[in-house]
């Protein structure tokens, strides 16, 4: 495997402009997302390392060699398509194989390499069937087989899962990540579902209007947002945003003053901060007019089986709030949501994060 690397990559098509000067390493052996949502840039990015898009300016190197002009045979590297991309006409085993009949592989050992990958994806027993005769997971699985029978540099994956129902993505998901973990598989995936980018990538490089936002770890990229959108596109629900104002010592919110503790006021004051940020599981639903809790009322009650998600409206803001399973409440009843200033994350005018939460507070509680 090898690292890849794009350097200052700009695509326009016409007078849009996809990407806007894109650098992005990737390191070897890692698997990284591209996340964000549809007109991001991130298909034009894979495309272009792909080399079935040229770029406008800029370099892509994989390992040492700059590819950017070198046709996709030429690149060493596979793709998995959305839609699998599978030839009709073909046994299983001869769609896995053909990257290396093409590459005038031996028939002897093109069958040798075929079946030991059919066999690591437990395929082989489909080996003679026509892609018609198969499930959406197992067509998946051929399609990954004929990327990794190839031993490729780095392996691309635009949205590969989407095509398929829920069940079977949770399955193809651990699949996916545990074949990845195997080969020691430099991978670049593209998704829009930011489940699958939290779960099976080592990196996330989040995307939006054509520029990279923030590339951190997972648990990075939910804790610690880079900025608004990062913060309210990561996160099932969003994260939950309020405007604030800074003064006389607080911060207020929803009419309610919070204290924060010296180095964090500071710095919100410093920064001019104009919203809060918190997660769901950060709030606490209590009696109304309980004191220091900001007062809404019930908008919806949403159980979700192991919990329940309600929605309160604030003056004309909504929050999400993780609340215990079974939890009831009259759509329209007073309730209150207090939570510590320590879990929230501040962003100035510009929408940048200048004040994360405390460190590690999450796991002191």
């Amino acid at each position: 495997m090898s690292t890849v690397s794009y350097q200052g990559i700009v695509k326009s098509f016409g007078p849009f402009k996809a990407l806007h000067s894109l650098d992005l390493a990737l390191p070897d052996s890692t698997f990284l997302a591209l996340l964000g949502p549809s007109g991001c840039g991130k298909t034009t990015a894979l495309r272009i390392l792909a080399g079935l898009e040229m770029p406008t300016g800029g370099r892509v190197l994989i390992g040492d060699r700059d590819v950017t002009r070198l046709q996709p045979r030429d690149r060493d590297v596979a793709m998995v398509f959305q839609s699998y991309a599978l030839y009709p006409h073909m046994t299983i085993a001869e769609n896995i194989g053909y990257p290396l009949k093409i590459r005038k592989i031996s028939a002897s050992e093109r069958g040798l390499k075929v079946t030991d990958v059919a066999a690591a994806l437990e395929i082989d027993h489909l080996l003679e069937r026509h892609p018609r005769h198969l499930s959406g997971g197992q067509r998946q699985r051929v399609a990954l087989a004929r990327a990794i029978v190839r031993d490729p540099a780095a392996f691309l994956m635009d949205e590969p899962l989407s095509n398929l129902d829920a069940r079977l993505r949770l399955t193809m998901r651990g699949e996916i990540k545990r074949l990845c973990q195997r080969l020691g598989a430099t991978t670049l995936y593209v998704t829009h579902d930011q489940v699958e980018a939290l779960t099976m990538a080592d990196l996330i490089a989040v995307m939006s209007a054509g520029e990279l936002q923030q590339l951190a770890s997972p648990g990075e990229i939910y804790e610690r947002p880079a900025n608004r959108f990062v913060a309210t596109f990561v996160g099932n629900p969003p994260m939950n945003v309020l405007q604030v104002a800074v003064g006389d010592g607080s911060v207020h919110v929803g009419g309610v003053a919070l204290k924060l503790d010296t180095p964090r006021l500071a710095a919100c004051s410093a920064a001019k901060v104009t919203e809060i940020g918190l997660r769901a599981e950060d709030l606490h639903l209590v009696e109304s007019g309980s004191d220091g809790a900001l007062t809404g009322e019930v908008y919806v009650v949403e159980p979700m089986g192991n919990e329940t998600l309600v929605d309160v409206r604030i003056g004309g803001e909504r929050l999400s709030v993780r609340a215990h399973r079974g939890f009831t409440a009259p759509v329209g009843s007073a309730i209150g949501i207090s939570f510590d200033t320590a879990d929230a994350c501040f962003f100035n005018a510009a929408s940048f994060t200048v004040v994360h939460r405390a460190p590690n507070h999450r796991g002191k509680q």
